[in-house]
């Protein structure tokens, strides 16, 4: 079993006996989906692939709380935020803007890309190096900024 999803278990077992119900629901529903993965794929999920499950549920609730929002539901989007929140406990830490840029300007030297159509190339490198530490959205944006 993987640390990160040991990790999970130890915090869906101290949930229980805080009474932290809607922390509990947002663990559960985390390592529900994990489990998903596990069976539909037959595979064993590693740190890596948690990371990555957790970051789509992540971004998942943030665009369903745009939508609340946009739809006038802010108690709905606000729960979907403190949902974020608990998630977030279980991603590493962010990086910042100036890691971010540092990032780019190496995969860019390294692939020796220039202009948009090297951007896939760009992208590949960067993504497992970001993945769950950076919107991969601002990332996206950034790369196209330094390739054009």
């Amino acid at each position: 079993m993987s640390p990160l999803k040991n990790s999970l278990t130890e915090a869906m077992k101290d949930a229980m006996r805080a009474k932290a119900k809607f922390r509990l629901g947002v663990i559960r529903m985390t390592l529900a989906e994990i489990k998903r993965v596990e069976v539909d794929e037959r595979v064993d999920v590693d740190d890596a692939r948690c990371l990555a499950i957790i970051d789509k549920m992540s971004k998942q609730r943030r665009d369903a709380a745009n939508q609340f929002v946009d739809g006038g539901r802010q108690d709905l989007a606000d729960n979907e935020l403190a949902e974020v929140e608990v998630l977030k406990e279980f991603l590493p830490a962010q990086l910042t803007d100036a890691e971010i840029i540092s990032l780019i300007d190496k995969a860019i030297a390294t692939t020796g890309a220039s202009g948009p159509q090297g951007m896939g190339q760009v992208m590949g490198q960067l993504k497992p190096q970001v993945q769950g530490r950076a919107d991969m959205q601002v990332i996206s944006i950034l790369v196209k900024e330094r390739l054009s």
